[in-house]
């Protein structure tokens, strides 16, 4: 899949969590087509983002929660993505709350793609 192709979907799949864009199962399709780390990286975006105190969060995290209960297969993806050397890479050098979406996805693609 070509970069801005992975780019696009990464970004349908957080505007999806997000802002409710896509069903749970048009998300589930969109995340089990993704790399495991991108899964990992976006899900921790997610988090980050959403903390307990954010007025959207039982939104957001509510969404996530039921696309990695309804399909666990998602949440075993993203479990097999943390362990990616790249995930360390970032975590020693970045922050998730540095970014913001479309950045975050432009680094991170771009990185699991080199």
């Amino acid at each position: 899949m070509a970069f801005e192709q992975l780019k696009r979907n990464a970004q349908r799949i957080l505007e999806g969590l997000e802002d409710a864009r896509l069903s749970t199962d048009e998300t589930y399709h969109l995340v089990v087509e993704a790399d495991p780390t991108l899964v990992f990286f976006l899900f921790a975006w997610l988090r980050a983002h959403y903390p307990s105190a954010h007025s959207a969060s039982d939104g957001v995290l509510g969404r996530l929660g039921a696309l990695v209960t309804q399909f666990p297969k998602v949440a075993r993806m993203a479990r097999s993505g943390e362990s990616d050397p790249v995930v360390a890479w970032f975590q020693e050098s970045h922050s998730y709350r540095d970014f913001r979406s479309r950045e975050f996805i432009d680094l991170i693609v771009d990185k699991l793609e080199s």
